[in-house]
């Protein structure tokens, strides 16, 4: 079953067929032997994982859009042995937030607040001096112009701006060496015209600040008030109370002798920029409501947050034949190469990458993923009408310990 692909999208992809197994039980009182096998298979992946110490800790669970069809939680929540994992550890998720950044600026779509294809800077004045990065002179000098065509939410939204990731993007690395010290010299350039390519980076966090514009709101504020608060996920935070820190899960790094070593939480307190991002908190838990309220159209035990139509838009295949979703590091003790599903289709809707080919043994065509930066995924399969995440804490990104 396992094939070319990664233990942990294998894993991924037999959490769903489980779930599809258990789908047609949900209505039923207990579930059925084939079910409960299923689980078991589940159970024995995570915790060969974590026996083998190829990882600390982790939790996995998977929903339809009506009911949870599996949950698993196994290993350490940090280096004491004596705190295990549970199905509500809170992770720190990173770039798993601009999923709801995303559904925050379509709200905002929905209510004629903001407009997919209209320039952002008539929403950000900030965005009007934003200059291309076209390359470097003889001398190195960086060489700048601004952009041949406007900046729009449809480009941020499905990373077509222009906007990039040092953690990959080494020609911005070679424009920020040069630009330090130089305040004549923009902090962020695009490194290439809008809608020309497709990379990772920033854009969603220049996407939140729109939504705190338009809305009148802080960005946490909007998420709290529109999807956070009405879906119950209250461990989706930007902080942590004392009661949900005793909950977090702490980062583990490996040493020269490939030992797990759990590192000092982060000091609480003091003042925090948001952006949009990355920065927040939340549970294995919380985020599935998210998924399926996606799943159900947008909507989940009454409460909406995107009109159906809005939900099926941010399925679809926003960059026409621009490839997504392969990035090559520049810093290996931060994230590796990444490279989701080798030989692939790989495209981005309005909030996610999309596999246009259906997955071996898993994933239908059309379903959406992303990841943060501390090993934790989700997926969405619409065709199957299931979701799921795996939440680890483990550096670098796809860890190759976490994946196999």
């Amino acid at each position: 079953m396992w094939g070319s692909l990664s233990r942990r999208a294998a894993l991924l992809q037999t959490v769903g067929l489980a779930a599809a197994g258990m789908a047609a039980a949900v209505p039923v009182p207990g579930r059925t032997a084939s079910s409960l096998a299923r689980s078991r298979e589940i159970d024995g992946e995570l915790l060969a994982g974590v026996s083998a110490q190829r990882i600390p800790g982790v939790v996995a669970m998977a929903a339809n859009e009506q009911s949870v069809l599996y949950e698993g939680a196994f290993g350490l929540r940090n280096g004491d042995a004596a705190s295990r994992m549970s199905t509500d550890t809170i992770f720190r998720i990173a770039s798993m937030v601009k999923l709801l950044t995303s559904v925050a600026a379509l709200q905002l779509v929905e209510q004629g607040r903001l407009h997919l294809d209209e320039p952002a800077a008539n929403i950000d004045p900030a965005l009007a001096a934003i200059q291309v990065l076209a390359g470097f002179d003889a001398k190195g000098a960086p060489q700048l112009h601004p952009p041949e065509r406007p900046l729009t939410l449809r480009h941020l939204l499905s990373h077509t701006s222009g906007f990039s990731y040092l953690l990959w993007d080494p020609k911005l690395a070679r424009y920020l060496k040069v630009a330090r010290g130089r305040p004549n010299l923009p902090r962020m350039p695009l490194m290439f015209e809008p809608g020309a390519r497709w990379a990772y980076g920033g854009s969603l966090d220049r996407v939140g600040r729109m939504v705190e514009i338009a809305s009148g709101k802080p960005l946490e504020r909007h998420f709290r008030d529109h999807i956070t608060g009405p879906l119950g996920m209250n461990d989706t935070v930007v902080a942590l109370d004392d009661k949900q820190r005793a909950r977090e899960a702490s980062l583990f790094v490996r040493d020269a002798q490939d030992r797990l070593l759990a590192q000092p939480l982060e000091k609480p307190g003091g003042s925090k920029v948001f952006l949009g991002g990355g920065g927040i908190y939340s549970t294995a838990s919380d985020y599935l409501t998210l998924l399926q309220a996606l799943l159900n159209g947008g909507s989940l035990r009454g409460n909406r947050i995107l009109q159906p139509g809005t939900v099926a838009l941010m399925s679809e295949n926003q960059i026409g034949n621009l490839e997504a979703g392969i990035l090559k590091t520049t810093n290996p003790a931060l994230s590796n190469d990444v490279d989701f599903f080798p030989g692939t289709h790989l495209r981005w809707g309005l909030g996610n990458m999309i596999n246009l080919d259906p997955v071996p043994d898993g994933r239908s065509a059309g379903s959406l993923t992303w990841a943060g930066l501390f090993n934790t995924y989700y997926w969405i399969d619409p065709a199957k009408r299931l979701a799921g995440v795996i939440m680890m804490q483990i550096l670098p990104c796809r860890s190759r310990t976490a994946k196999r």
